[in-house]
């Protein structure tokens, strides 16, 4: 816009130098003069907006992270309506280190999922396990930020102590998750059937209802859910799975600058112990 005025300006000195019937040399280069400058003004003004407009995009960032509603301790609203965890922490001291804004959207699994799937969020943080089956359906993961194993839970009364006590049960899972994944790659062998729910607290409730015998969980999410939830569960010890890195997550390669930052500001804070510090706030390690 800058520029277009800038050129009408100059012909309109043009048309009035021609309309006052002026033909001397000195005012025909005059005007060409004038016209010179105001084109490499223009052409200045532009290349320096184009500049600006680099700068802000390489130091001004902000990011859309999707990420689950309720999965203590890693993202979940305490009591003073803040929206708190691990990977809460973990994102706010990775945004400071390097520099770029990072917005956070309490979205739920499946709706996190979709929102990056979609192109609506850039990135998912959501205790979500670095795996072999999602990596082949275009889940790009960081370095892993956590590891963790699936654990199952039941009633606390309950009997059940190994998985051939499944036999002829109904157990309960998120849908989407790596817990869901462990229950269906044992239902078949131990002969118990699987229900699906939206979210880990309905998932709980169920087990507490008797509506399922068991859940299946992230093992630190249960663990913190039981102590910090009262729940009427137990986990049962040598019924879990072996331990799986949780990762950052784009699923479109052209942020691939973004899962570089991550990386570069997770290393920076495991150096400096910021690290430590959020993995003891919510888990005493």
């Amino acid at each position: 816009m800058k520029k277009l005025v800038v050129l009408s300006m100059v012909a309109c000195m043009a048309v009035t130098s021609v309309a006052c019937g002026s033909t001397s040399t000195d005012s025909t280069e005059a005007a060409d003069t004038a016209q010179t400058e105001a084109t490499d003004e223009a052409a200045a003004d532009a290349d320096a907006d184009a500049a600006d407009a680099d700068t802000a995009e390489a130091t001004g960032d902000t990011y859309v992270i999707a990420m689950d509603t309720v999965f203590r301790p890693f993202e979940f609203t305490n009591e003073s309506g803040e929206f708190v965890g691990i990977d809460v922490d973990i994102l706010k001291a990775v945004a400071e280190d390097q520099g770029v804004t990072f917005e956070l959207n309490s979205l739920g699994w499946d709706a996190a999922v979709a929102a990056v799937q979609a192109g609506q969020a850039d990135a998912l943080m959501a205790g979500a396990s670095i795996t072999e089956e999602r990596e082949a359906s275009g889940w790009i993961f960081s370095d892993s930020y956590y590891d963790s194993s699936q654990i199952f839970t039941v009633k606390s009364d309950s009997d059940i102590a190994s998985f051939e006590d499944l036999e002829g049960k109904t157990v309960a899972v998120k849908n989407g998750t790596q817990g869901a994944s462990f229950a269906d790659s044992l239902k078949d062998e131990y002969g118990f059937t699987v229900t699906v729910y939206e979210d880990s607290p309905t998932m709980y409730q169920a087990v507490e209802l008797g509506q399922a015998d068991a859940c299946v969980e992230d093992k630190p999410i249960m663990a913190d859910s039981i102590k910090t939830g009262s729940l009427n569960l137990k986990t049962v010890e040598g019924m879990e799975s072996e331990t799986a890195p949780y990762g950052f997550a784009i699923m479109n390669e052209a942020n691939q600058g973004l899962l570089d930052l991550f990386n570069a500001g997770l290393a920076n804070i495991k150096a400096n112990g910021t690290y430590d510090e959020i993995i003891a706030t919510y888990l005493g390690e």
